[in-house]
């Protein structure tokens, strides 16, 4: 168990007694079909000792099938008795299930009722669903398997004591030892099993990033740093699961001195058990004790404490445990000129309304996830054009759809020409700004249809300045001219972002977002478009495939996951390590 368990378990001791205290009667009622069940286990070990002593070998063979008779009778009582058994355990189990339902739903509520940024509990339906299943199923093998090994054992020692005091003698010591080392085990294993799962989970997050951003590792050359990233995290991950593998061998080698130990110390005992007066029948009994009762309820117990423990006490600390509090809202106020870093040179005209505008912006996925963007606070101004770098998966497609408006922050506000835009209904949002995405989409309709898809009212004149301004003459042409019928396999990735980017080059909204919509572009072309969309009246802001973005733009934000910095090429290549780090791999 480790300290953060050992802590969870002091927390939540008094809430588990006081719910036990609630029902003691079905605790009663447990412990009685318990007492059956070590009855069951007694009787079976001594039915076998006195068929072979009083039966077989005394020459009585019919005494001798009477106490078998008996044995089987105790064995098929074993039905009714784990029939008894969880009658009883349900009466302990649901109403720990539904109290933990309500505990979720009142927290879940309480957090609504609080309103404000990050106000709904995301992680309700989890506990609603999976982790009150796993607390409930946990807590009843848990209850399970402890009660029948005390009361299995107890039936089991007994019988022992019964048959020959000596075999006690040879048995106990194999026991207690396999057990004792079990549980000095249970510490150290789980804190190895959180290493290993924290350092699986490492390496694979930085698998699947590498595997999306392949494209932009070979673009800035810095497929060398990922590989370095990789093998530490291989190494890292192997180290762990080396220790977790050398303490379940630990563990294993506990459960053969418990498991099979007894039985072998058993055998090489018989000569000095049978010089002390221990009979034929009270050694075979002792046997049927160990193979049929107590290894396999010790077997039993080991493999619940280590699995099942363990899960119980995580599920019920994030269930049952304090609520984090919550952090203050920021306060209104005129945004800064700069994002999250030392003064970059940028002026804004605070005369004018920005055309985008994140006031102490943090995205969480989950209530105890890292955030994904934490406290960024930018302020673009009209007409400018800021290019948006960092490695993949540090926040850029986030920042893009919190501007967009497809997806609310945890706390703070996205303003786009001064309006809030979390929640704000389509149209409204259509008006203010366009998205183009890095999967261009084309639907089936003219060419004209395509590219005038967000200004309708858009004139053939206009549509055929774009088409020049983009270069796409040639792609008209021999499709047919602004008339012909678009079909969408026929055109290549490429060609789809340039008819996308017409699009939005023609839309009337201030601002334009481009979420690595160049990627399929040679870099002549994504220049050509860029500038042209620079040039159009409105923002631009650009999710950079290619360094050379960063280049063309006023300003540059750098996302590195510790703090975002903003400011002109010049100014980050002073202060920005991974900015100066992603110009060398580009330039070299």
């Amino acid at each position: 168990m480790t300290s953060a368990e050992a802590g969870t378990l002091r927390r939540l001791a008094p809430p588990a007694r006081r719910f036990l205290a609630h029902r003691k009667g079905v605790l009663v009622r447990l412990a009685l079909w318990s007492l059956a069940e070590s009855g069951q286990a007694f009787l079976v070990g001594h039915a076998v000792a006195r068929s072979v002593d009083e039966g077989f070998l005394a020459g009585d063979p019919r005494r001798g099938l009477l106490w078998l008779g008996i044995a089987l009778v105790a064995v098929l009582s074993g039905a009714r008795v784990v029939r008894g058994v969880f009658a009883q355990l349900a009466g302990v189990t649901e109403p720990l299930r539904d109290g933990l339902v309500r505990r979720a739903v009142d927290r879940s509520m309480a957090r609504a009722a609080r309103g404000g940024p990050g106000g709904t509990d995301r992680a309700a339906v989890s506990r609603l669903t999976n982790q009150v299943e796993i607390a409930r199923d946990s807590f009843a093998g848990l209850v399970l398997t402890l009660r029948s090994f005390v009361f299995t054992a107890a039936g089991a020692l007994l019988g022992l004591l019964s048959l020959h005091p000596a075999l006690l003698v040879v048995v106990l010591p194999p026991l207690a030892a396999g057990l004792a080392l079990f549980l000095v085990t249970l510490r150290p294993m789980a804190a190895a099993q959180r290493r290993a799962l924290a350092a699986d989970e490492a390496l694979g997050d930085h698998a699947a990033r590498a595997r999306a951003a392949l494209r932009d590792l070979a673009a800035c050359g810095t497929g060398p740093g990922a590989e370095r990233r990789g093998a530490d995290l291989v190494a890292d991950a192997a180290a762990a699961a080396r220790t977790l593998a050398g303490w379940a061998a630990v563990r294993t080698a506990a459960l053969g001195v418990a498991g099979h130990l007894p039985v072998l110390a058993l055998l090489v005992a018989v000569e000095w058990l049978r010089g002390h007066g221990v009979s034929v029948g009270a050694l075979l009994g002792a046997f049927t004790y160990l193979v049929q009762s107590l290894l396999p309820a010790l077997h039993t117990l080991m493999t619940a404490l280590g699995a099942a423990g363990s899960r119980l006490l995580v599920v019920l600390d994030r269930i049952l445990g304090p609520e984090p509090e919550p952090e203050p809202e920021p306060e209104p106020g005129p945004g800064p000129s700069t994002v999250s870093a030392p003064a970059a040179a940028f002026t804004v005209d605070t005369a004018a309304v920005p055309a985008l505008e994140l006031r102490a912006v943090t995205l969480s996925y989950g209530v105890r996830a890292e955030p994904v963007l934490d406290a960024l606070d930018l302020c673009v101004a009209p007409g400018e054009h800021l290019a948006v770098v960092g490695p993949s998966g540090i926040g850029k497609s986030t920042l893009t759809r919190l501007v967009a408006g497809t997806l609310a922050p945890s706390r703070g506000e996205v303003r786009v020409a001064g309006r809030p835009v979390t929640a704000r209904p389509a149209a409204e949002l259509a008006a203010l700004r366009v998205l183009v995405p890095q999967d261009a989409y084309v639907f089936s309709g003219t060419v004209g249809d395509n590219l005038a898809y967000l200004r309708t009212d858009a004139s053939r004149a206009e549509l055929d300045a774009a088409v020049g301004v983009f270069g796409l003459g040639p792609l008209v042409e021999r499709l047919g001219g602004l008339d012909a019928t678009v079909r969408p396999a026929e055109l290549s990735p490429g060609e789809r972002q340039l008819v996308a980017l017409v699009r939005a080059y023609l839309s009337p909204a201030p601002l334009l977002l481009l979420d690595e919509a160049t990627c399929h572009l040679d870099p002549a072309s994504e220049a050509r478009a860029e500038e042209a969309l620079a040039g159009r009246a409105g923002t631009l802001v650009v999710v950079a495939h290619r360094l050379s973005s960063a280049v063309r733009a006023d300003r540059t934000l750098v996302l590195d996951g510790v703090r975002a910095q903003c400011g002109t090429h010049a100014e980050l290549l002073g202060r920005s390590p991974l900015y100066r780090d992603l110009t060398g791999h580009w330039n070299s």
